[in-house]
């Protein structure tokens, strides 16, 4: 009887530390699937990033990946550009900026500087088309790093998403941040920001599995859709949906649905 009550006060023991480890962690965590850029010409900005950023070709045209699709998941994150013509910079929105770890930071702001980069601050270029790129040296992680928020009250959009989708509550080169497998959500401290639609990072992507019962859990917790769930996928094989974040942060749902990509383990 003894032995019996000793093995269930240490279960209940680890099971209550297991819970506080994971309490700023949803218990249903979303894959971080993509950002979207905004730019005049997509061929001409997939190639640049490609050429300069060590890109490849991504899962349809005019995406671009930093990382191999294995054919298992977690899925590479893409770029995906799509053309527009009057975006505005992303500077003075809510998201700021997109990151990429990289060997030598000074070698490669100066090689994206001679690729037509501007560069605003050490480590720092925004690209030809008015994305703002940080670069860091994130040993082993090399590819794409993070998206920076700026945001009127960052704890709470922190916890906005780790309530909605996950991701584990670190810090990234001094920020707080949410981390999703290998990427990043660094928020720091910004007023007066700009929504994002219609910036150069005109939105993020996650990519639910069940895009149903994704946007059930979501509007249970009072998110706003923008555009409800597609009922059938696309040419792509992709159902797609848009919520809105605190701020004017614009977020696409992806499921990928009937491609090759959403048969992956």
């Amino acid at each position: 009887m003894w032995q019996h009550l000793r093995t269930t006060s240490l279960f209940v023991v680890i099971a209550a530390l297991f819970g506080m480890s994971g309490s700023a962690q949803s218990a249903r965590d979303v894959p971080y699937d993509h950002v979207h850029l905004a730019v005049p010409d997509p061929d001409k900005a997939a190639e640049w990033y490609t050429r300069n950023l060590d890109g490849q070709a991504g899962e349809n045209p005019g995406r671009v990946m930093f990382e191999p699709f294995t054919g298992k998941r977690p899925l590479p994150v893409q770029l995906i550009f799509l053309r527009s013509a009057d975006a505005k910079p992303s500077e003075g929105s809510v998201i700021d900026s997109i990151g990429f770890s990289v060997a030598d930071v000074a070698a490669k702001t100066k090689a994206l500087e001679a690729a037509g980069a501007k560069v605003v601050a050490p480590g720092v270029v925004v690209d030809p088309w008015g994305t703002k790129i940080e670069l860091v040296n994130d040993v082993p992680g090399r590819g794409f790093h993070h998206v920076t928020l700026k945001v009127p009250d960052p704890d709470a959009t922190l916890r906005w998403f780790t309530t909605n989708f996950g991701g584990a509550r670190t810090k990234m080169s001094g920020r707080d941040a949410v981390r999703y497998e290998r990427t990043y959500l660094a928020v720091i401290k910004g007023d007066a920001m700009a929504p994002s639609q219609g910036r150069s990072i005109d939105h993020l992507g996650f990519g639910p599995r069940n895009m149903n019962g994704e946007a059930a859990a979501l509007k249970a917790q009072g998110v706003t859709f923008t555009a409800e769930p597609s009922p059938m996928p696309n040419q792509f094989g992709h159902r797609t949906a848009y919520v809105e974040a605190p701020g004017g942060i614009r977020i696409e749902l992806v499921e990928h649905a009937t491609c090759t990509w959403g048969r992956a383990p």
